[in-house]
């Protein structure tokens, strides 16, 4: 199995580490720590030293409540660390759901969209339609960042998302999309109560599609805040560190084949042993 982006095929027979690059003020996992211009290259090349396999962008906080960005401002926040960050022979990931952002990046020789709308944006289908090759993440969203965890799901969830990821992928294969340019992402917190969304780590077979991989995004996510409650006390989103690692872990051993994650060389080094593992099995 291999993931079809602009520049490189990627080899999915083993698990791929995405490190996230917020070029956001407001981002609910680091406060825009790394938003500033040489500040978010510093921290892309740490990522990529602690053995990030992939970079993924994203300037507009997709959070519960989060307000959305005018399309001049995330453009202003993207383009100049782009600019860059293309010439360094890495796949580039960036996260954005606008039509016009998606154009503009891949005019710059970005190598995959990564869309919490499942390209449900007017115009978004389109772009991705017309590129010969990028590579395309869709994500099962509820409602809107708004309203996501206003109104969560309801009904059988781990049989929804399957749905609605077979008619997002199908909508596009019947356009003319290569499949091996498509992964499928859950979208875990993305209007789904604490309870679904480790009934979709737990049933992650059931609601793969057969070919496709998968990407698993539970990183420093506020199910693991819940579980990880002690004395009413929630822990921070940088304090889930190990919580994140188990999390990403279970998602591989369940058939992911990427993780997106903010803490790069802890998941690494997770991946390395359960690798290591899973060679002694393949020899004995």
């Amino acid at each position: 199995m291999h993931w079809q982006t602009t520049r490189f095929k990627l080899d999915l027979t083993r698990p791929w580490v995405m490190g996230i690059v917020n070029l956001t003020p407001d981002s609910f996992s680091d406060g825009g720590q790394h938003a500033q211009g040489s500040q978010a290259l510093q921290h892309a090349e740490r990522l990529l030293r602690e053995g990030a396999g992939v970079l993924d962008v994203g300037a507009e906080s997709t959070r519960p409540g989060a307000q959305a960005v005018p399309l001049e401002d995330e453009l202003a926040r993207l383009m100049p660390f782009l600019r860059e960050a293309v010439r360094w022979q890495v796949p580039i990931s960036v996260d954005t759901y606008k039509p016009e952002v998606m154009q503009a990046v891949l005019d710059l020789g970005v190598d995959i969209v990564n869309d919490i709308w499942a390209l449900r944006q007017p115009g978004a289908e389109r772009v991705v339609v017309a590129h010969p090759s990028c590579g395309v993440c869709l994500m099962h969203m509820h409602r809107d960042p708004q309203t996501m965890q206003l109104d969560t799901m309801s009904g059988d969830v781990v049989s929804d998302v399957k749905q609605f990821l077979q008619a997002r992928m199908q909508s596009l294969l019947v356009q003319g999309v290569d499949a091996a340019r498509l992964v499928l992402d859950p979208g875990i917190g993305f209007g789904k109560t604490v309870t679904q969304n480790f009934e979709l780590l737990a049933h992650q077979a059931q609601w793969m599609l057969e070919g496709r991989p998968v990407m698993s995004a539970w990183s420093r996510k506020s199910s693991l805040g819940a579980v990880l409650t002690q004395d009413g006390v929630i822990p921070q989103p940088s304090e889930r560190l190990s919580a994140s690692v188990a999390a990403a872990l279970l998602a591989v051993e369940r058939g992911a084949r990427l993780v997106r994650v903010h803490d790069v060389k802890a998941t690494v080094d997770a991946l390395k042993v359960w690798q290591a593992v899973q060679t002694a099995v393949a020899e004995k």
